[in-house]
């Protein structure tokens, strides 16, 4: 009987995981060095099945079980042991992921999904230092989730231009491009994967707000080149009272002592947040 190859992984508690980023690229690199997944506009979460308790993390720690409680709930099908990282989605009537759909969550609770693209951690086995084509191949021939609600995605081997058109004809968001050796780093934008949008908008990050009377007064606003966040802009339009508290309440526990943006002197919280 052949040797089950897992056991010469070294161990691992389950326990979140900072996720890999990808780094945002105008220009697509050629080759056939990386795999390609359709970029998915949703909520980045990782699953953790601890053996005594299933959690879905959001990107800063917090639980999302009270949140997506039929998605958690699913969840309980993971082997004991294991660590998994994907992104919470909403599907449109012709299904494709939908942001303002997932964004009204609780009246759309049949089109969101859970989709799975990697396996950090398996019965207790550190897999992140595996390939990112052996983390696929393990991820697929080992987990059995049967409720529909959780998918794993699918990646193809082929070109990015023939990718890339797929995407635009369909009207997807955008494509990422993942290197087929590439390990798991975790919490790092090393550029081993990669995001392009076919949308002419940008992407922005929210690094920063002001406060004011209704709680919120501006959000700060900025995108990444590179791994650094530059400042583009403070914007106070779209907000009413109510939606203010809201986001301030929101905003208020990731406050951090240190400015995120590159490009702006001060770095005294009571002017960014």
């Amino acid at each position: 009987m052949a040797a089950d190859p897992l056991r010469s992984l070294g161990k691992a508690a389950a326990a979140f995981i900072e996720p890999m980023e990808c780094l945002s690229v105008s220009k697509l690199p050629e080759g056939s060095q990386r795999v390609w997944e359709i970029k998915l506009d949703g909520y980045r979460a990782v699953a953790v099945n601890s053996g005594k308790n299933v959690t879905l993390y959001s990107l800063n720690r917090k639980s999302l079980n009270n949140r997506f409680p039929y998605i958690a709930e699913p969840l309980r099908g993971l082997p004991d042991g294991t660590v998994i990282d994907r992104e919470i989605v909403a599907l449109d009537n012709m299904g494709r992921p939908n942001f303002n759909l997932l964004q009204n969550f609780q009246r759309e609770v049949s089109r969101i999904h859970y989709f799975i693209f990697d396996l950090l951690v398996y019965q207790d086995r550190d897999l992140t230092q595996l390939p990112l084509l052996k983390r696929h191949e393990i991820l697929r021939s080992h987990l059995n989730i049967k409720d529909p609600r959780i998918r794993i995605s699918e990646h193809m081997e082929t070109s990015a231009v023939q990718m890339l058109s797929a995407v635009r004809k369909h009207g997807l968001e955008g494509i990422v491009g993942k290197r087929k050796d590439s390990l798991y780093e975790a919490g790092k934008r090393s550029g081993a994967w990669i995001k392009h949008r076919v949308n002419l908008g940008q992407e922005f990050v929210i690094g920063g707000f002001t406060p004011g009377p209704h709680g919120l007064d501006a959000i700060i606003v900025g995108y990444y080149r590179g791994d650094d966040l530059v400042y583009v802009a403070r914007t106070r339009n779209g907000f009413v009272p109510a939606s203010r508290r809201s986001v301030f309440e929101k905003l208020r526990p990731l406050v951090m002592p240190d400015c995120p943006f590159v490009n702006l002197p001060e770095t005294h919280k009571d002017q960014f947040g």
